[in-house]
C-alpha cells in the first residue's frame, strides 16, 4: 500500500491502538474467541473491533459507527483497521455471537486483566484488597432475551436486564462482570460473582483474609454474610432484613448526631445478632419527608485501623485521640460512615462511569449473548481507560479525578494528523498543541514512541 497521511478528529486515541498493538490484547481476542460467522469482506473480529473503537471514541448506539469510525481512516489505521464495517454488519455480527463466544470473551478479558492491572498485583501485606460489589439495571425491550420486569433505578414496571460487576475500589479497575435476566437480585448472585473475582485475582485463603467484601445492602443476608465469612473475607454491609433491622433499633433510645452526613443519627446495636463470627452493628437512622424515621443496621468486622485506613483518615487516635491515645466515638462513628458512604466511590461510582461515558445503557441488543458480548466490550474500555489515565496522572496528577466522561470526551478527542509508511505502520503523529491536554500526552509518550522508531509531535493543525 502507499503512504498515507490523514487527519483525525481522535489522533490522541490512535496511541491506545498502538499500545494495544504492541501489547497484542486484541491478537490474544482473534486467537481465543470464536464467532461462527462467514467472512465475506470483513472477519468477525475485525467487526468487534469496530465496535470497540467506537466505545472508546465516544459512540453509544451502534449506528454512531458510521459517522463516527468509518468516517476516520486515520484513526481506523492506528488499531489495524484498512475498512470499517457499515454498522448493520457489525450487528448481525454480534447476533451471531454464542454462549460459548462470551464465554470465552470472559477468560480473554480474565488473561488481560491479570496482565496489566493493579488490582491483580495488589500487595496484600502492605494492605487490604477492597472489593465492592453491587448489581445495576440496563433497561431493555420485550422481545429481548432475558429481558424481565425487575427493580430498575427511577423506572417503574420497566423491563431488562441486571449487570453484576465486582471492582477494585482502590484502583478503580473492574475486575469482573456477568449479565443477569432482569429479574435477578444481589442476593441470589453475590456468591457467584464473589468466586468470578476469586479466579481473576487468584484469590487463595491467606489472600481472602486480607480482602475486604463492601455489598450493597441488597446482598447483605444472614446466607451471604456467613457465607463470606467462612470463606475468609471482612465484610461490610447494610443488613438485608427489615424486620431485623426494626428488631435491632427497636430498643435504642440515645442516638448520636454525626456532623459529617448531615440528617443522620447513628447508634450501636444493643444486642446485636449472632452469626458466624463476631459482628459489630451500627444502626443508622434518617428523617422521611413526612415525619418518622427511615432505618438500616451496618453490620462489620472490620477493626478500628481498617476502618481509618479505608477512609483515608490518620491512623486511629491520632486526631481528637482520648487521654489512653484510643479514637473518639465520634472520630470512630465519622470514620465508619465514611467507609460505607465510599461504597458510591467505588462500584455504583464505576457503574455511572460506564453508563455516562461507555454509553453502557444505549447498547441494546435483543440477544442475550450479543449483549453479554457488548458488556465485555464496555469492560475491557473501562480497563484499558483507567490504566491509560494511571500514566497520563504521572505528567498531569489531577487527571487522576477525570472519569470515563472526561477521558473520552476531552483527552481521547484530540485532534492532529497521523501519518502511516507502506506497511500500513503509524509513523508520525501531530497533535494539535491547543488541546489543553497535548503537551501531556506528547510528555506521556514521547520517549516509549522513540523506541518504536515513531515520532510524536505537537503543531498547529
Amino acid at each position: 500500500m502507499e503512504q498515507y497521511t490523514g487527519f483525525s478528529a481522535h489522533a490522541s486515541l490512535a496511541t491506545i491502538g498502538l499500545w494495544m498493538k504492541e501489547k497484542e490484547i486484541w491478537k490474544k481476542i482473534e486467537e481465543q474467541v470464536t464467532i461462527k460467522q462467514k467472512t465475506i469482506k470483513h472477519t468477525p473480529h475485525d467487526k468487534l473491533k469496530d465496535v470497540f473503537i467506537n466505545i472508546l471514541s465516544g459512540g453509544r448506539g451502534l449506528v454512531e459507527i458510521n459517522h463516527r469510525v468509518r468516517s476516520d481512516k486515520a484513526l481506523q489505521m492506528a488499531f489495524g483497521r484498512v475498512a470499517c464495517a457499515e454498522q448493520s454488519v457489525a450487528s448481525e455480527m454480534l447476533n451471531a455471537c454464542t454462549e460459548m463466544s462470551a464465554q470465552q470473551m470472559e477468560e480473554v478479558a480474565r488473561t488481560i486483566y491479570q496482565e496489566f492491572s493493579q488490582g491483580y498485583r495488589h500487595d496484600y501485606e502492605a494492605g487490604y484488597l477492597l472489593l465492592a460489589i453491587d448489581l445495576t439495571g440496563l433497561l431493555a425491550g420485550k422481545q429481548a432475551e432475558g429481558s424481565t420486569k425487575g427493580y430498575f433505578s427511577g423506572a417503574k414496571n420497566a423491563r431488562g436486564r441486571q449487570l453484576g460487576r465486582v471492582s477494585a475500589s482502590q484502583y478503580a479497575e473492574v475486575v469482573c462482570e456477568q449479565l443477569y435476566d432482569g429479574k435477578v437480585q444481589l442476593e441470589k448472585c453475590l456468591p457467584g460473582l464473589v468466586e468470578m473475582a476469586e479466579k481473576v485475582l487468584n484469590l487463595d485463603e491467606n489472600r481472602r483474609k486480607r480482602t475486604i467484601l463492601r455489598v450493597d445492602g441488597g446482598g447483605g443476608t444472614d446466607g451471604n454474610i456467613n457465607w463470606g465469612l467462612l470463606r475468609g473475607y471482612y465484610w461490610i454491609s447494610k443488613v438485608k432484613n427489615w424486620q431485623r433491622t426494626s428488631k435491632l433499633v427497636a430498643p435504642i433510645t440515645d442516638w448520636q448526631i454525626i456532623p459529617e452526613l448531615a440528617g443522620h443519627e447513628v447508634a450501636w446495636a444493643p444486642t446485636p445478632h449472632g452469626y458466624e463470627q463476631p459482628m459489630r452493628q451500627l444502626a443508622v437512622r434518617w428523617p422521611k419527608p413526612k415525619g418518622d424515621w427511615h432505618y438500616c443496621v451496618l453490620v462489620f468486622n472490620l477493626s478500628d485501623e481498617m476502618i481509618f485506613g479505608l477512609a483515608g483518615l490518620p491512623p486511629a487516635g491520632q486526631a481528637g485521640q482520648t487521654m489512653s491515645g484510643t479514637p473518639t466515638e465520634r472520630e470512630l462513628l465519622s470514620a465508619i460512615m465514611k467507609v460505607y458512604d465510599l461504597r458510591g466511590g467505588g462500584v455504583e461510582t464505576s457503574f455511572k462511569n460506564s453508563k455516562q461515558g461507555l454509553g453502557l445503557n444505549k447498547r441494546n441488543k435483543k440477544k442475550f449473548h450479543a449483549q453479554h458480548m457488548l458488556v465485555l466490550l464496555a469492560q475491557l474500555a473501562y480497563n484499558i481507560i483507567s490504566w491509560v489515565r494511571n500514566e497520563l496522572s504521572k505528567h498531569k496528577p489531577e487527571m487522576a479525578h477525570f472519569g470515563m466522561l472526561r477521558m473520552i470526551r476531552d483527552a481521547f478527542a484530540i485532534s492532529g494528523t497521523l501519518q502511516f509508511d507502506q506497511k500500513g505502520d503509524l509513523v508520525l503523529v501531530v497533535l494539535n498543541q491547543a488541546h489543553k491536554l497535548a503537551k501531556t500526552f506528547y510528555e506521556t509518550w514521547q520517549s516509549t514512541f522513540a523506541r518504536d522508531n515513531l515520532s510524536l509531535i505537537l503543531g498547529e493543525i
